[in-house]
């Protein structure tokens, strides 16, 4: 009752910030949804056994190449910095491609990735992070609750879906109060999903595979989808949970008598957004276009 009450609540919440996005913003939506319905289509037309065949077939053309694994965690690296996507994607084909062996490289492109990108974009916008925070009271409130709170948070921030994986990077390099030692810390944290991410992928790999499947029998075909069904709706329920807590600190944040707490729950909401790096690495794309 209380998990229908926590989607529900959830639902709401998300159709609240669907109203006040801009035309521009639900329009984004909208294309997103149009995407995945298309992809969706796409998929039933080919059948999802020669897409899951073609993929595995390039999965083993990356296994053979001699440098195979850095190629991947160089990709890794490359989409942590925004505005690429893929970062579950990516971690899915290590496994993919490796099974179990490649939470190794989905691992070290995860954590090398992320510290990369919070140096480099700390570096690069360090003056303007400044002078842009020192007029904004909700950014202040927010670097000011952090280090008060400290590594904890941190760590609860980070291992939450929302912010997605790129807009999470920004968003720590954005908080001058988070040191890059902490900010690995946090991201060690979200190794277990990584792994579960590869788990998933490997499964699903002995599926993709026409020969692999042909040589199996009805229960190990089951036990491996189980496994990567199971694998799929633990990472769902266990990012769900951190979410939670994330919007319950956001709400113990706004009770709070303080107005520099309830500043900062309304920052933390925005953060979603990755301001404000990203926002000023978006400014620099139109101005340069």
């Amino acid at each position: 009752m209380r998990l229908i009450q926590l989607f529900k609540a959830g639902g709401k919440s998300a159709f609240s910030r669907y109203q006040k996005l801009s035309l521009l913003g639900k329009a984004l939506i909208w294309f997103i949804l149009f995407f995945y319905a298309s992809l969706t289509l796409f998929i039933v037309l080919v059948t999802p056994g020669r897409i899951a065949q073609y993929l595995h077939d390039r999965a083993q053309d990356i296994q053979r190449l001699r440098y195979g694994a850095i190629i991947l965690v160089l990709v890794i690296i490359l989409i942590s910095f925004p505005p690429f996507i893929g970062h579950t994607t990516m971690v899915n084909l290590c496994g993919f491609t490796y099974g179990l062996r490649g939470f190794i490289p989905a691992a070290i492109g995860t954590v090398v990735g992320s510290a990369i990108v919070f140096v480099i974009l700390r570096l690069l916008f360090s003056k303007r992070l400044r002078t842009w925070s020192s007029t904004n009271e909700k950014w202040q409130a927010l670097e000011t609750v952090v280090r008060a709170k400290g590594l904890p948070l941190i760590i609860l921030i980070r291992v939450s879906s929302f912010p997605p994986w790129v807009y999470s990077n920004s968003l720590f390099a954005s908080i001058e109060s988070v040191s890059l030692i902490q900010f690995v810390i946090a991201t060690l944290f979200v190794l277990p999903k990584v792994f579960l991410f590869c788990f998933v992928g490997s499964r699903l790999s002995k599926l993709s595979d026409g020969e692999q499947r042909s040589h199996m029998d009805t229960q190990t075909k089951v036990i491996n989808s189980l496994l990567a069904l199971g694998g799929v709706l633990l990472a769902v329920a266990a990012s769900s949970v951190v979410y939670f807590q994330m919007q319950k600190q956001i709400m113990a944040l706004r009770s709070s008598p303080s107005q520099q707490d309830e500043l900062a729950a309304e920052a933390l909401e925005g953060a979603e957004e990755g301001a404000p790096l990203l926002r000023t690495l978006s400014s620099d794309s139109i101005d340069n276009s």
